[in-house]
């Protein structure tokens, strides 16, 4: 048995996974942990982290430590996504975070970050033939899953945080920028031939932006006791989510039951990658996932170790309403 620690630096939430990894292949979460730093703020075109945002992300990965600590935490894995992997200052900010707290962090590429996704979706979600959308606040990763298997995967430069700190106002959105960001998200989505294969395939959504609809729409419907994993909505049920949202100010939009106030300012931005790809591949139905990069690799901590299959825990067990009201 492995208590093993598991840090994912994203360009706009740093979270920690702490689980206990059994030699039969299951695995008990003992602890989630979040921040929303925003470590991408301000990045802008010079793709340099900003000095504030830096400090930011340092203080919570301290505060990380100690808990992991707290919990006896033998392996502890620092990630780090989009932000770090864009930023032209990487170095910097991998050498500041080892000094101030002896951490080693690893930058993911963005097929390594896809990859994580696929495995944490294929050993907790019974589905087959698919397109994984992974949405985070710098890049969405993009996998074609074809049976089972992962066949195609990129990471696009587009996520909460960037596209609305490019095109989208913080309060009120204009006509004119939603199209502005919409165009941009499509540019990207042209530039993958392979998302001509998966015309009508159910989507599988993950990232703390995708799953606010699926939060939202537990709220409306009044039932919370539903998991957030596996849970489903139809292309229509997201368009009319979608639309509540963007009409709304900001204050508007922090008062939606479900959406966060922490990410209320760049909802639409976080959103858009998700409703442009449901027109861009004419999915009909989406199912939302709580696994993610963490899980992925705990899952292949869990197989190189034991030689086990993952022995996933419940979809109830994996529902985490991280985003408080």
């Amino acid at each position: 048995m492995t208590v093993i620690a598991i840090m994912d630096l994203g360009s706009n939430s740093t979270r920690m996974t702490i689980s206990k990894v059994r030699s039969d292949g299951s695995y008990e979460v003992l602890q989630r942990s979040q921040s929303m730093v925003r470590l991408s703020e301000g990045m802008q075109s010079d793709k340099q982290l900003q000095e504030k945002a830096m400090d930011r992300t340092i203080e919570v990965m301290k505060e990380f430590m100690e808990t992991a600590k707290e919990f006896k935490a033998e392996k502890i894995v620092p990630t780090a996504t989009a932000a770090v992997r864009q930023a032209t200052n990487q170095q910097v900010f991998i050498d500041k975070l080892f000094k101030e707290t002896g951490l080693q962090l690893r930058v993911l590429t963005g097929l390594e970050e896809a990859h994580y996704d696929y495995l944490a979706i294929i050993n907790t979600l019974q589905v087959t033939d698919t397109l994984i959308i992974d949405t985070g606040g710098g890049s969405v990763e993009l996998i074609y899953v074809q049976g089972t298997h992962m066949v195609q995967a990129i990471s696009v430069p587009i996520g909460a945080v960037n596209l609305t700190e490019a095109y989208l106002e913080k309060d009120k959105i204009s006509a004119k920028a939603l199209f502005a960001a919409q165009l941009a998200v499509e540019r990207q989505f042209s530039n993958v031939p392979w998302l001509q294969n998966v015309r009508h395939l159910p989507i599988v959504a993950l990232g703390g932006s995708n799953r606010t609809f699926a939060k939202i729409s537990r709220r409306a419907r009044n039932v919370m006791d539903l998991p957030i994993h596996g849970y489903r909505l139809t292309a229509e049920e997201l368009f009319d989510i979608f639309a509540e949202v963007l009409v709304a100010d900001l204050d508007e939009r922090k008062k939606i039951p479900g959406l966060g106030k922490d990410r209320a300012d760049i909802i639409v931005g976080g959103m858009l990658p998700l409703i442009t790809a449901l027109q861009y591949v004419d999915a009909n139905q989406v199912i939302f996932s709580q696994a993610g990069l963490r899980e992925g690799i705990i899952f292949e901590y869990i197989m190189q170790q034991t030689g086990h299959a993952v022995v996933p825990p419940v979809p109830g067990d994996m529902t985490i309403d991280d985003d408080k009201n």
